[in-house]
């Protein structure tokens, strides 16, 4: 594989995960917000919900540069493994406490995988741009959520 081959798959790649990670954001608040009883919570995690959704749109309007298709979402499996798991976890305890401990797991996850696309080397700025946004939002989601524990 030559050198504009290799940056061109990494930066579809990069693309591609992390729409993955905004996609099972939303999957993960929609699964969620029937169980928040805290208004104030609800409202913070509403706007978690249409930030990841920015970015999904973002990488959505920047993927043909790099790629004919859709960028990767969650799969069916994955929806249900997120939805069960919140289930499971919130079935007993509701509390905010609960739901921001669940909800920082997933969050700390997008900030492991967006820190790792953002050290290869040849991503092109544009889509270091949306990855920078992205861990940004998430590294302020963890700030607020704290609060909650």
């Amino acid at each position: 594989m030559n050198k504009n081959t290799q940056d061109l798959k990494d930066n579809i790649d990069a693309l591609d995960e992390i729409h993955k990670g905004a996609c099972m954001g939303m999957d993960a608040l929609n699964d969620v917000f029937p169980k928040v009883g805290d208004e104030d919570l609800l409202g913070v995690l509403k706007k978690e919900y249409h930030d990841y959704k920015d970015i999904a749109r973002a990488i959505e309007d920047l993927y043909p540069e790099y790629n004919n298709g859709e960028p990767h979402s969650t799969s069916v499996m994955n929806k249900m493994m997120t939805k069960c798991g919140i289930d499971m976890n919130t079935q007993k305890d509701t509390s905010n406490s609960k739901i921001a401990e669940l909800l920082l797991n997933g969050v700390n996850m997008g900030i492991i995988e967006g820190r790792k696309a953002l050290n290869k080397k040849n991503i092109d700025k544009k889509v270091s741009k949306i990855i920078n946004d992205y861990v940004s939002m998430q590294e302020k989601a963890v700030e607020v959520l704290k609060r909650y524990l």
